[in-house]
């Protein structure tokens, strides 16, 4: 019964694709050493020169470099193929050589005589030809190529890596998604290297046939004066056809997968096959092609020139670029489209396709007053105010605030959107006050209790006649318009990261570049993209420092820029450069520093846990180590408030990173500073310790 298993499945079509891999090369050894008669030679040979125009083939229509992934490997067996079929032919061209041109097999015959003429000068000449255009020029430029490509891959995978790491914390992909990308990654900085170190076989194939050709020409000398009395002649004219039949049979395949191996490693990834990208990029602008046929036919009409070439050519160019402009003249002149106005009119188009304020504001219908100036609304004067206060404070204008009314709210509701989603909402009650209460109040006043839409303290709405009253009992009392303004600074400076858009960093490129040109020339996009630069300020933002000081961030990122592209190692250079400013934001020049710290044991613990994770994200923090971090962190929060002082955590600059990521989930008012960013001459006082609790 087992055997039975077995043997059924090893005649499956799956089991047998395994075997196929194996017979292949035992074969390939074995011709080495097994004599082959004359048609199992040209059955080797032909299919050789088929193997290497698939080769080709599929070179061509791959999209990227990882669609034929086994090229590598197929060229080392491409290599072993050739390689043994000039020992089996060799061995036969040494045997039967006197016997005539046929010796060897009809292949080995075609090439020896139809392709040279029977000429075995020429065909030794061509024969040192190919090996030349092969090793010279197609097999060393393709393994330069595969050798930088390889370099460039290993030196960006970190990055990749940590891009992926980004879009996956961020929920933008999956973990098997992110698990693919990180694979497909893998296999690029393989690839590159197993095509760097395939493309030397090739090479030492090459160098190979010479050899294999030299020895057999001497060798068949020898054999045929020497064993068959043959005239020198006659010897040589019979082996050399034969050994030059036998180097181009194996040379021109070899010069086809040189080729194929060329084009997989010089192309660009992209969604077209190389015959699409150069149709698509080499023929189609028809002003090239005009200008090119222009001079071919000038140079067509000068006397002594090949004139009918030259002119059927620039026909050809002519011809192709008529081509090209047909589509331009039948779209606009083809009158199908004045047939039926009507059916135009009720179908979609693009101008029902809206685009999303990147920041609105919606309104109930008893909110409108707030901003009609015809009824004193001064909400529109005060959110001008905003963006040009975040401007000052923060360093870039953010976009206009697009208001308008909404029926589906609530009449003294609104609503605050960033990119089309809602980030904040409340309700105001224009001609009432909000009287907050900060803390020490405990004076109940008569209203509709809420609390503060901005910053959540509990409120009450109140008459304006109640308004002297409210804060004389300490409340702060803001009117309807000042709720909705507060709250929308609030939600732009919690989202100034998100507002920082490529339109927006471009204008304040722009506005740079006005002051100091060359400065911004030397940066962007010389040695930095927009991206990267984007990116950098962005992880800026996301932790509350201001990007005001834009000379010495540029400045700054120029110097490391040609030295790294990773966003996370320039947003820690540029924090050490603006460490003064950083600073100041908490604690004002000449004040001491009063922060908490680490532990010293914590310290270390996540110094290690950093280094074995080897990237920015935090993975590997022990869930026990990581409860007991929040908890401390929590009450030293806690203490820092109840004195009434910044709450800034200082730890070593190798894990600011990953605690600043960390912690500032769970408690958002926390800035983390490394010690690399405080100035030299501030005093430093530690008000309390996280982790030292026993």
């Amino acid at each position: 019964m087992n055997n039975a298993l077995t043997l059924s499945s090893l005649t499956d079509g799956t089991n047998l694709k395994a075997f196929a891999g194996p017979l292949l090369i035992i074969m390939i050894l074995a011709m080495m050493v097994l004599p082959l008669p004359p048609f199992v030679l040209d059955l080797f040979f032909t299919f050789n020169i088929a193997v290497s125009i698939i080769v080709l083939m599929v070179s061509l229509y791959t999209r990227n470099a990882l669609e034929f992934a086994v090229f590598p490997t197929v060229l080392l067996i491409t290599t072993l193929l050739r390689l043994s079929l000039n020992i089996a032919s060799t061995r036969v061209v040494l045997m039967e050589g006197h016997t005539g041109p046929d010796a060897a097999g009809k292949v080995i015959e075609a090439f020896g005589h139809f392709l040279v003429g029977g000429n075995y000068a020429v065909g030794l000449v061509v024969f040192i030809i190919l090996v030349v255009i092969n090793f010279v020029v197609i097999t060393k430029g393709a393994g330069r190529i595969a050798e930088v490509s390889a370099r460039f891959t290993l030196d960006a995978m970190p990055g990749k890596q940590m891009a992926i790491d980004a879009d996956l914390n961020a929920g933008l992909i999956g973990e098997e998604e992110a698990r693919k990308r990180r694979a497909v990654i893998s296999q690029e900085a393989d690839f590159y290297g197993s095509m760097d170190g395939a493309s030397k076989f090739v090479r030492g194939d090459a160098v190979a046939g010479i050899l294999i050709m030299l020895i057999t020409i001497v060798g068949g000398l020898v054999v045929g004066v020497l064993q068959h009395d043959m005239e020198l002649s006659a010897a040589a004219k019979n082996y050399t056809l034969l050994t030059i039949g036998d180097g181009l049979v194996g040379q021109i395949p070899a010069l086809i997968i040189s080729t194929a191996a060329g084009l997989v490693v010089s192309r660009v990834s992209t969604d077209e096959d190389i015959g699409e990208q150069v149709l698509s990029q080499l023929f189609n602008q028809p002003q090239v092609l005009i200008i090119s046929a222009s001079i071919m036919g000038i140079m067509g009409l000068i006397p002594g020139m090949p004139n009918f070439v030259f002119l059927l050519i620039a026909s050809l160019l002519g011809g192709i670029a008529y081509y090209r402009l047909q589509p331009g003249k039948t779209k606009t002149t083809a009158p199908v489209v004045q047939e039926i106005p009507s059916v135009e009119k009720t179908e979609a188009s693009w101008e029902d396709v809206t685009p999303i304020d990147t920041l609105g504001l919606e309104v109930g219908y008893r909110l409108i007053p707030l901003v009609d100036k015809a009824q004193q609304g001064d909400l529109l004067k005060r959110i001008n105010g905003i963006r040009r206060k975040f401007a000052q404070e923060i360093g870039f204008l953010p976009p206009v605030v697009h208001i308008r009314d909404n029926l589906e709210l609530r009449p003294n509701a609104y609503r605050i959107t960033l990119k089309g989603s809602v980030i904040g909402q409340g309700e105001s009650y224009s001609g009432m006050y909000l009287a907050i209460n900060p803390g020490r109040v405990t004076v109940q006043l008569p209203g509709t209790v809420t609390s503060d839409p901005a910053f959540g303290l509990p409120a009450v709405w109140i008459e304006a006649s109640l308004r002297e009253q409210a804060q004389a009992h300490g409340y702060t009392v803001v009117d309807a318009s000042t709720v909705v303004t507060t709250h929308i600074n609030h939600l732009i400076h919690a989202s100034a990261a998100e507002l920082l858009g490529r339109q927006e960093l471009q204008k304040l490129l722009d506005h740079l570049s006005a002051q100091a040109p060359k400065l911004i020339e030397d940066l962007v996009p010389k040695l930095l993209p927009l991206s990267t630069l984007q990116k950098v300020l962005q992880n800026l933002l996301e932790e509350s420092v201001h990007i005001r000081d834009m000379r010495t961030i540029i400045d700054v990122l120029t110097e490391h820029a040609a030295h790294t592209q990773d966003t996370a190692e320039l947003t820690v250079v540029v924090r050490n450069a603006l460490g003064r400013a950083i600073i100041e934001q908490y604690f004002p020049a000449g004040t001491e520093l009063q922060i908490m710290s680490l532990h010293h044991e914590l310290e270390n613990i996540l110094v290690q846990v950093m280094q074995s994770s080897g990237s920015h994200g935090g993975i590997g923090i022990e869930p026990g180590l990581a409860d007991t971090l929040l908890r401390e962190a929590r009450a030293a929060t806690q203490q820092q408030e109840k004195l009434g002082l910044p709450i800034v955590l200082l730890v070593p600059s190798a894990i600011r990173f990953l605690l600043s990521k960390f912690l500032r989930r769970a408690i958002p008012q926390l800035s983390v500073l490394s010690h690399s960013e405080i100035p030299g001459t501030r005093k430093i006082k530690i008000t309390s310790v996280i982790g030292g609790s026993k």
